[in-house]
Order: C-alpha cells, then sequence, then structure tokens
C-alpha cells in the first residue's frame, strides 16, 4: 500500500531546493512562503533531521544536505511521472502548454516563419513565446527552452547545436548606387549602423574590421548611426537608414524578400558565437518540451540539407 499523504511535502521540499529559497517554491506553487516552510519542517519532522543547511545570505538561501540531495533525483522523477498520469486521464483532448524564450530579433525572424511546422505535428501543443532579450533563467523554470545566441556554454541547462552564425553587410535595395557598380569604397562611404550589443567572446567584427578585411584602405572615423540593439539595427537596415553590419540568419527573410541587399558576400566572417536550443533536464523529462526540443533540431538538420543541396545545385 502506497503512502501519498506526505505528496504536498514533498513538492515543497523539490520546489525549495530548485529555487534555492521557500520565496521561489511559493511562487511556483501558488502559496505562501510560510505554507511551504511548514510543509518542509513537517518532512523534517517524519525523517527526523533538517533538510536543508539555511543561510542568511548568498542567491541560494537554502542548500540540501547530502542525504537529501541523494533523494531529489527519485522526487522529482516521481513528481514527472505523477504529472505525466494525470495528463493522460485527462486523455489526448487534453492540451499542454510550452513557455519558449528567445531574442526579439531571432522571434521576428527566424523562429515565426517556422512555428506553423510545429503546431501542424503537434496539434495539442500551444506555444507560448517569452520575447526577450535578457537571457532568461531556464535553470530556474523562468521558461520552458530557449533558443539562444553565444558559445553554448550556460550553466544548469542541455544546450543542443542548432546553426553556426556569420556577420554580412546588408542594406536597403533602394540605397544602391544607379549604375550597380557597388564598392567596399562606396559602402564606407555610406552611413554606417553600428550594433552596440554586447556579443563577449563572439568576435563579432567592427565596421574598421569589416572594412579592412575588404581592402578600404581610406577608413571611415566611428561615426554613423549607433543602436543597441539588434533587432533596431535590422529595422533601421530596412527603413533604408544606411548600411548595417548583421547576423545572417536574422535576415534571411529579408534577404530573400529582396528588401535587404547582402553586400559583398565574398567577405566572410564567421564568429564563434552559434545558435542552441537550451533547456534544464528536469524540462526536458516533459513530452511537450521534449517534442518542441527535437522538432526544433529536426528542423535546422533538415534547412540546412536543403541550403546545401541548392548550393550544389547552383554550381552544376
Amino acid at each position: 500500500m502506497r503512502n501519498l499523504t506526505r505528496l504536498k511535502s514533498l513538492q515543497a521540499l523539490e520546489a525549495s531546493a530548485r529555487h534555492g529559497s521557500f520565496v521561489g517554491a511559493a511562487t511556483e506553487l501558488d502559496v505562501t512562503p510560510p505554507a511551504v516552510g511548514q510543509l518542509v519542517r513537517s518532512l523534517e519532522d517524519w525523517v527526523g533531521y533538517p533538510l536543508f543547511r539555511r543561510t542568511r545570505s548568498g542567491s541560494e538561501r537554502l542548500a540540501p544536505v547530502d542525504e537529501a540531495r541523494e533523494a531529489l533525483d527519485d522526487i522529482a522523477q516521481g513528481l514527472d511521472l505523477l504529472e505525466s498520469g494525470l495528463r493522460k486521464l485527462r486523455g489526448r483532448k487534453a492540451r499542454s502548454v510550452i513557455v519558449v524564450t528567445a531574442s526579439q530579433a531571432l522571434v521576428a525572424n527566424w523562429l515565426l516563419g517556422r512555428l506553423q511546422d510545429f503546431t501542424t505535428r503537434h496539434p495539442n501543443i500551444d506555444v507560448r513565446l517569452d520575447v526577450s532579450d535578457r537571457v532568461i533563467d531556464l535553470a530556474q523554470g523562468e521558461a520552458d527552452i530557449g533558443i539562444r545566441c553565444g558559445l553554448g556554454d550556460w550553466k544548469g541547462v542541455k544546450s543542443t547545436y542548432l546553426m553556426g552564425e556569420e556577420i554580412i553587410a546588408v542594406c536597403n535595395r533602394s540605397l544602391l548606387p544607379r549604375d550597380c557598380h557597388m564598392a567596399a569604397g562606396w559602402i564606407s562611404e555610406q552611413t554606417l549602423i553600428h550594433d552596440g550589443t554586447p556579443h563577449p567572446g563572439g568576435d563579432f567584427p567592427s565596421w574598421r574590421d569589416w572594412l579592412t578585411r575588404a581592402g578600404v584602405n581610406q577608413l571611415p572615423a566611428e561615426s554613423g548611426l549607433k543602436i543597441n540593439s539588434t533587432a533596431a539595427v535590422i529595422q533601421a537596415a530596412i527603413a533604408a537608414r544606411g548600411v548595417a553590419l548583421v547576423r545572417k540568419a536574422l535576415v534571411a527573410q529579408e534577404l530573400e524578400s529582396g528588401r535587404l541587399v547582402h553586400l559583398l558576400p565574398e567577405i566572410r566572417w564567421p564568429v564563434k558565437w552559434a545558435y542552441f536550443v537550451a533547456a534544464s533536464p528536469k524540462a526536458l523529462r516533459r513530452y511537450e518540451v521534449a517534442s518542441f526540443h527535437e522538432w526544433l533540431v529536426s528542423d535546422s538538420v533538415e534547412s540546412h540539407r536543403n541550403v546545401h543541396q541548392s548550393a550544389s545545385d547552383a554550381g552544376r
């Protein structure tokens, strides 16, 4: 006979351990912090020893003792299985929700055009987008899964490579010289749009770096339009405010539609940053999160296959 009378206490223990505090656990469980504390204390009374080492400062004020840490994996898996069983009870018509986070530029220029395929394949999973340029804390459950551009070394999550990235020069077609003779010297004379967004460790080029590689001897001053938002840099280029250095993946649709033109495509500048799909191990145990993860990786592989095939066909 199973004794599940302490189920709420186990939920409180698991959530408190993940968040490092009763306050974070209370927000997740939709109860008050004292209620979470009482549930944990009742469990401590039952096992006969404290389950947390309590500190007065730091981001994690509660740290599980060794015995609790060893048990938490089993407890978390058990709670996940219970949740899965409840979904099965509700039947196939029940809808699941997944919260996906990505930057404004990536959502607008890359993700939105692909989401219909996922919805078609998984009609019972609703996708909610958390559009933010801030790095959401996936390990603490602020979102279920994220698409991030970086080095792929985020703590507390599993990161799976999607695709690489390179920096290209673009402008609105209306800015091109009438004789269609466009060279690096012409680019240096235009209004240069500078992306002031930090890219730590990415080896992103400045306009001075890019023009030097393009062979411009008389380099322009660091003037022009400076913007601290990648999405706004792309919009400024579309609005014909100048010439911009942008991530190629983020303007693929604009290049395909002809609204933006890739300038001097022979100048290649791959960067160390790449795109990854990231989620915590706990989140990936959920069916809907795992489904989105698998779909996104498969979509990326298929997209690369199509790009290489198109390039091969063009070279014949």
